[in-house]
Parts: structure tokens; C-alpha cells; sequence
């Protein structure tokens, strides 16, 4: 099933995925600029940013899924999701470094040891980086088949991010749980997805009336 757009609006709908992909984190902004934040406003505007990370991890990985079990086809939306998610995770740790640790670099070594969980999270962003930089159509035919192996690295990236996510905080709240659970379902699909296919595949070579014995 197509997306339903007619053709000549569609870069126009992947541009309006950006502006309306990148509005939380504007507005979040504003609030924290505006005192709206909360007590402890940077904490609260990184955890948003955080959060948002996720939201556009969970998406671009749900692309391939929602076009191989339901039909819809959101392929050309996959590389803005997938810089929305780097965008967000690059503000989320900018905030943490900047806002947070004034840049101090020791302050943020020394942070990085007594939290590991933070090692999680720069690991996923900077292996987002690659994936970032290659997004363009240039990179595609330079690296070939290179480039579908390069960017698989999205899913060491999520385990990389549920792990940070999950171990942020003591407790984990409902939304925690949602939110990585989501994560290991679109993992564990792509890891059975081989299988899955191949079923697909015999079912298709089978005789009909084997199919509906």
C-alpha cells in the first residue's frame, strides 16, 4: 500500500516530516527559555531531547515491518526519520555537555566512570555519525552494497540506546517499559526475519492445494 500522496507533493511531505519532527525540541526550548521547565530545567530538557531520540529510533526501525506486515509503504520517509533521530541525540548529549558539565571535560570523563550508562549513549551517538554523513544519495552509489552494511549498524545503535535509556534511572517507569519493549520487538523481528522470509517463500512455492489443505 502506497503512502496515498500524489508524487509531486511528496518531497514537500518529507520536508514537512522535518519542520513537525523537529517542533518538540523548539518548543521544549522555548519553555525552558521561557522558565516553563520546571525546577531543574536542563535535566528536564535533556530528558525530552532523550526521549524524542527514542520516539524517531522506534520509527525508522519500524519502517521495513510496517511495509512487510501491513502493507504501507513509508520507505522514503525512512533516511528524515533516521537524521531526525541523529539531530535529537546529538542536542540530547550537546545539553548534557554543554548545559550540564559546562564543557568540562574531566567533569564528563569522570561522569562517564561513575555512570556507565552514559557510555551507552555516546557509543549510540557516535555511531550514529556515519549513518548521519552517508545519508545522501552521493554516499549511496560511492559505497554500494558497502552502504546496506554500514547502516545496519542501527541496530547495535538501539540496543545501545535501550541500555541507556533503561539504565538512567533506578526505577523504570511505565514509559520506560513501552518504549524498550518496542526496541526488542523491532529487534527481535529483524533477527527473525530470515526465517520469516524463507517460510514465506516455501509457502509460495507450495502447490495450492497443499496451501489450503
Amino acid at each position: 500500500m502506497a503512502t496515498g500522496l500524489p508524487k509531486r507533493w511528496q518531497p514537500a511531505s518529507v520536508w514537512l516530516l522535518y519542520i513537525v519532527g523537529l517542533l518538540p525540541a523548539a518548543w521544549s526550548f522555548y519553555l525552558g527559555a521561557s522558565g516553563n521547565l520546571g525546577a531543574d530545567p536542563v535535566k528536564t530538557f535533556e530528558l525530552l531531547l532523550g526521549i524524542w531520540t527514542l520516539r524517531f529510533l522506534i520509527a525508522t526501525l519500524a519502517v521495513s515491518p510496517l511495509r512487510e506486515l501491513a502493507g504501507w509503504n513509508l520507505i522514503r520517509y525512512r533516511r528524515a526519520l533516521g537524521l531526525l533521530t541523529f539531530y535529537y541525540a546529538l542536542m540530547h548529549f550537546s545539553v548534557y555537555a554543554i548545559l550540564d558539565q559546562a564543557l568540562v571535560l574531566n567533569a564528563i570523563v569522570a561522569d562517564v566512570l561513575k555512570r556507565p550508562f552514559i557510555m551507552f549513549g555516546m557509543g549510540a551517538l557516535l555511531l550514529l555519525v556515519p549513518l548521519a554523513v552517508t545519508s545522501n544519495m552521493a554516499s549511496i552509489r560511492k559505497l554500494g552494497k558497502n552502504w546496506i552494511r554500514l547502516h545496519r549498524l542501527i541496530y547495535p545503535i538501539a540496543a545501545l540506546g535501550a541500555l541507556h535509556f533503561a539504565l538512567s534511572t533506578k526505577v523504570l517507569t511505565l514509559e520506560q517499559y513501552i518504549y524498550i519493549g518496542l526496541i526488542v520487538v523491532l529487534l527481535l523481528y529483524r533477527a527473525l526475519r530470515p526465517v520469516l522470509r524463507a517460510r514465506k517463500n516455501d509457502r509460495k512455492r507450495m502447490p495450492v492445494t497443499q496451501r489450503t489443505a
